[in-house]
C-alpha cells in the first residue's frame, strides 16, 4: 500500500512508534473480509481459526543472549569507593545514614562503554534513599569527557550532606552534581561528613540516568548526571529533546496516580533499559515508565559506561545484573 507523505519528524514517527505498546489497534471487521475468504489477508488466518495475536509477555528472568555483570557474591568487575561499597543478601550494596552520609557516589562496571543494549536488573531501597543507574556515562575527571556545566563538578556548590536542587538542601550535592534530597535527619541529630570530593574522584560519572528513589517521586524517569539537563523525562511521558529548542511532550502513559502505583516501596523492584540509537526506553515492573527520543545531538551520548548511583540516607540493595549487547 502506498504512504502519503507526512510531515513528521522521523522522532516523532520514532516517538510514536515506542508507544505502540500501549495500544492494540483493531480494524473494524467489517472493513475486512472473513478469516480465509478470497481477499482475505491471511493475517486472519486460511480455512478459518487465528486471527490477530498479541505478543507474548516478556519473561523477565529470561536471560538468552544475556552477561552477567555481577556474580552475587563479590564486587568482582566493580569498581567504587570499599569503604563505601560492599556485597549484602546476594546485592551490591550501600546504606548512607546521617551519621556516616556518602554525599552522591558511584560504583563503576569495569566492562567498558555499551552503546545499543537490554539491561535488566532488580532494585530494593530503604529510607528516603535516592538511586539509580548510569548508562552511556562517563567518569567527569577523564580527558575528553563533557565540561560540567558552570556551578557543577568539581568545586562546585553543594548543599546538606545527599542535597541535589530538588530536595531541601539545594546544591549539587556531591562531586560531580547529585539529585538526592537532603537526609531526613530528625532535628537535633548529629550529622557526620561526606566523604570529599578528591577522594571519589575516580568514580565520579556524569549521563543518563534510569532514577530511583524509595519515596516513589523519581523511579524510573530519565535523569541526566553534570550535564545540566537534569530530570529530562518525567515518569509517565514520552519526551523528544531538540537541539536549540525546548524538549516536547509527545505523549502521556498514565497519570501520576497510576504510574506512582507501579511502584514497590521498600521492596523488590524489576527494572529494564532498553537503549535503541536516540531512543531510550525505561521499564518498572514490566511497566512502560518513559520514553525519551533524545535529539539534542550537542549533548546526546551514543555510548558510555554502566554504574549505580546513590546519595541521601538509607539503603539500597541491587542484584541480578543482565546485560544483552544489541
Amino acid at each position: 500500500m502506498k504512504l502519503q507523505k507526512v510531515t513528521k519528524t522521523a522522532a516523532f514517527t520514532a516517538a510514536l512508534s515506542a508507544a505502540a505498546v500501549l495500544a492494540f489497534f483493531v480494524v473494524p471487521a467489517s472493513s475486512q473480509p472473513p478469516a480465509g475468504a478470497p481477499g482475505g489477508s491471511g493475517r486472519g488466518g486460511r480455512g478459518g481459526g487465528g486471527g490477530f495475536t498479541h505478543a507474548a509477555k516478556e519473561d523477565f528472568n529470561d536471560h538468552d543472549g544475556f552477561t552477567s555483570l555481577f556474580d552475587g557474591k563479590t564486587l568482582n568487575g566493580w569498581d567504587g569507593d570499599p569503604k563505601l561499597w560492599s556485597v549484602k543478601d546476594a546485592s551490591i550494596y550501600i546504606n548512607p545514614t546521617c551519621e556516616h552520609p556518602t554525599g552522591t557516589v558511584y560504583i563503576v562496571w569495569q566492562g567498558g562503554e555499551v552503546g545499543d543494549f537490554d539491561l535488566k536488573l532488580e532494585m530494593k531501597g530503604t529510607g528516603s534513599i535516592n538511586s539509580g543507574v548510569q548508562y552511556r556515562s562517563w567518569i567527569t575527571g577523564e580527558p575528553g569527557s563533557p565540561a560540567p556545566p558552570a556551578g557543577r563538578g568539581p568545586g562546585g556548590p553543594g548543599g546538606a550532606p545527599g542535597g541535589s536542587g530538588r530536595g531541601p538542601g539545594g546544591g549539587s550535592g556531591g562531586f560531580g552534581g547529585g539529585r538526592g534530597q537532603a537526609g531526613p535527619c530528625p532535628s537535633g541529630q548529629p550529622r557526620g561528613t561526606a566523604p570529599d570530593r578528591a577522594s571519589q574522584a575516580k568514580w565520579d560519572m556524569g549521563g543518563y540516568q534510569y532514577d530511583f528513589d524509595n519515596n516513589g517521586q523519581y523511579p524510573g524517569q530519565l535523569y541526566e548526571q553534570s550535564t545540566g539537563r537534569g530530570i529530562i523525562t518525567w515518569m509517565g511521558e514520552v519526551v523528544e529533546t531538540r537541539e536549540g529548542k525546548p524538549k516536547q511532550l509527545l505523549a502521556t502513559l498514565a497519570d501520576q496516580a497510576t504510574v506512582k502505583s507501579w511502584f514497590n516501596k521498600d521492596d523488590w523492584n524489576t527494572e529494564e533499559i532498553i537503549a535503541a540509537g536516540n531512543t531510550l526506553t525505561h521499564i518498572l515492573n514490566g511497566h512502560l515508565m518513559t520514553v525519551t527520543i533524545d535529539n539534542e545531538k550537542s549533548r546526546a551520548r551514543a555510548k558510555g559506561r554502566i554504574g549505580i548511583e546513590v546519595e541521601s540516607t538509607g539503603e539500597v540493595f541491587v542484584k541480578n545484573i543482565w546485560l544483552k549487547k544489541n
